[in-house]
């Protein structure tokens, strides 16, 4: 990507988004367009199609999406599934004619088969029954990817996308019942240690197997393959390195501070039993993930304690 290319981030507020605005930022790019939900509803066609008329811009990540943990997908299964068909089919029509060069969308390794091999190939999706728990927002995203595919073949279209593993980091949304597992255990044990409660109950066994790629990682390896990917295929990315939930709370735990009884409730879902993508596609190409999961736990709970009055509201 030049330097001087105008480059739409779309969904720029969130965990993804605002990574990846800050990895442009950091290579150089100033020529970067955002755009708040108020000020650009990606669920409203006219209003995306008149933003590409007006802005045209060069590239796009289309990171906005509609995301969060098992109980939210659980509780609104329409929401998701609904939002984000409507977020991608827009922003990839929009982009192709209005002359984008490149387009990436982002998938995610929880659309696999809920029994895919392990570690998971791009090419075991559709392969099997998707995770009950998260079914919605697959069929959203598999929408997504096939949307990309069919542009490329059709059009001559360039859309690549990308298969991120479980992501966490600085900005992630730290919701009580809403949010993934890094940042849900992070305010929980971090609350239970400013109450002094004994204990902490963990939904699930705290047996599945998971493995966390630290945005600023994800988001310099869409940088990275925007520069050097130019295919229909999916690619995996990952650490490589896969940990138990029950091993992830103690670490987090650690991290924060808590020292009190961690009790898991196995009535609660466990989701996928095992998760691990297979990143060799991505490892022939020249990238590797840099930051540890120690490092980027302790990096998104200093965020967390900067902002915390965001979270007391």
């Amino acid at each position: 990507m030049e330097l001087s290319a105008r480059i739409y981030v779309a969904g720029h507020n969130g965990l993804v988004g605002a990574a990846m605005l800050r990895a442009l930022q950091a290579r150089g790019h100033e020529q970067l367009i955002t755009h708040r939900h108020a000020t650009l509803d990606l669920t409203n066609q006219l209003a995306v199609d008149n933003f590409f008329s007006r802005e045209h811009p060069d590239y796009v990540f289309l990171a906005a999406a509609k995301v969060g943990g098992i109980h939210a997908n659980d509780t609104f299964p329409a929401d998701f599934i609904r939002d984000n068909l409507l977020i991608q089919t827009h922003v990839i029509d929009a982009a192709y004619r209005f002359g984008v060069k490149k387009l990436l969308f982002l998938g995610s390794s929880c659309i696999y088969p809920r029994h895919a091999p392990q570690p998971i190939p791009e090419d075991a999706l559709l392969t099997g029954p998707l995770e009950p728990t998260n079914e919605w927002y697959a069929i959203a995203k598999i929408s997504g990817i096939k949307m990309c595919q069919a542009y490329r073949r059709q059009y001559g279209f360039s859309a690549i996308a990308l298969m991120p593993t479980n992501l966490y980091g600085p900005g992630d949304n730290f919701h009580p019942t809403n949010s993934h597992v890094v940042p849900a255990l992070i305010r929980r044990f971090h609350e239970a240690k400013e109450a002094g409660l004994p204990q902490v109950v963990v939904w699930g066994t705290g047996t599945p197997l998971r493995e966390f790629l630290h945005v600023d990682d994800l988001a310099e390896a869409a940088c990275f393959l925007m520069d050097n990917y130019d295919d229909e295929r999916i690619i995996n990315i990952g650490t490589g390195d896969e940990l138990s939930i029950g091993a992830l709370a103690a670490q987090v735990a650690e991290v924060v501070g808590y020292r009190g009884e961690i009790i898991f409730d196995a009535t609660k879902p466990d989701g996928i039993p095992r998760k691990l993508v297979d990143t060799s596609r991505l490892s022939a190409l020249g990238w590797q993930a840099r930051i540890g999961l120690r490092e980027g736990i302790t990096d998104t709970y200093r965020w967390f304690l900067d902002h915390l009055e965001i979270f007391r509201k």
